[in-house]
């Protein structure tokens, strides 16, 4: 079992060099890497709610954003980041998706890799399992709706973020059965707080020196993050962090045999 696991985990964690077209502006901070994340390998990952991180190096760091989409807000931080040539993962609300569709497909012809958020953000772990599932079924089936025009609850990128992070061990054990990583954080810029672009940009920039790298955490719904970014992105250019794009495994092909 050991030989095998370790095999495995090399494999799943493995990252590639970003295929992505060249950016066009040369002085860009860019996405460095591509790396896939294997839900069988790391069920789990973002150390502050649990145990395991995903393996990035030294001032690595990857881009996640929540609760979108926005039209008034996501917009500007697709700006911003295709501005720097930069990936991120979008989780998104299902109701939110439903109503923007275009947004979605927006995210998804950037590159982008969309997880996934509920349908209404309830907090899962104060509703009860049965309403928990059918939330978390019906916010992946409106996102794929929104992506493909199928809603289906198998999701085309296994991602999944609860609400506020608040998990059960229930809940937990269901999606790891159905093969969908669920995606904590490892600092975050706490811009569910009022506060100024400027403070907030403070505030992140002291966190990520002080943990030097890691799955990073904002909202695409907030004025306060849109008007930051541009000036992180450069931040994170400036003092060469370096941005990983996360992405699912491929999808398997069903043989014609299968039943």
């Amino acid at each position: 079992m050991t030989v095998l696991r370790a095999a495995l985990l090399s494999f799943v964690a493995s990252v590639s060099i970003a295929s992505a077209a060249e950016c066009p502006r040369k002085d860009a901070l860019g996405t460095s890497r591509v790396m896939t994340v294997d839900p069988q390998a790391f069920p789990r990952v973002g150390l502050k709610s649990f145990p395991q991180t995903l393996p990035l190096a030294d001032k690595e760091v990857a881009l996640t954003f929540d609760d979108g989409p926005f039209p008034a807000t996501t917009t500007k931080v697709l700006a911003a980041l295709a501005d720097e040539c930069v990936l991120a993962t979008f989780f998104l609300i299902g109701r939110n998706a439903e109503a923007n569709p275009a947004i979605v497909k927006r995210i998804a012809a950037a590159g982008h890799s969309i997880g996934h958020h509920t349908w209404s953000h309830q907090p899962l772990d104060k509703i009860g399992q049965q309403r928990a599932l059918e939330e978390i079924d019906r916010g992946i089936a409106a996102d794929e709706k929104a992506l493909h025009g199928v809603a289906t609850s198998v999701p085309s990128t296994p991602f999944f973020r609860f609400p506020g992070f608040a998990s059960t061990p229930a809940l937990l054990s269901s999606l790891q059965s159905r093969g969908i990583a669920v995606f904590g954080a490892d600092l975050w810029a706490s811009d569910w707080n009022p506060m100024t672009p400027e403070q907030q940009l403070n505030l992140i920039i002291e966190r990520l020196d002080y943990e030097g790298n890691g799955i990073i955490l904002f909202h695409d719904t907030k004025a306060q993050t849109a008007k930051m970014l541009p000036a992180f992105l450069q931040y994170l250019r400036r003092n060469g962090y370096k941005v990983v794009h996360l992405v699912g495994p491929r999808p398997i092909k069903s043989s014609s045999n299968d039943r």
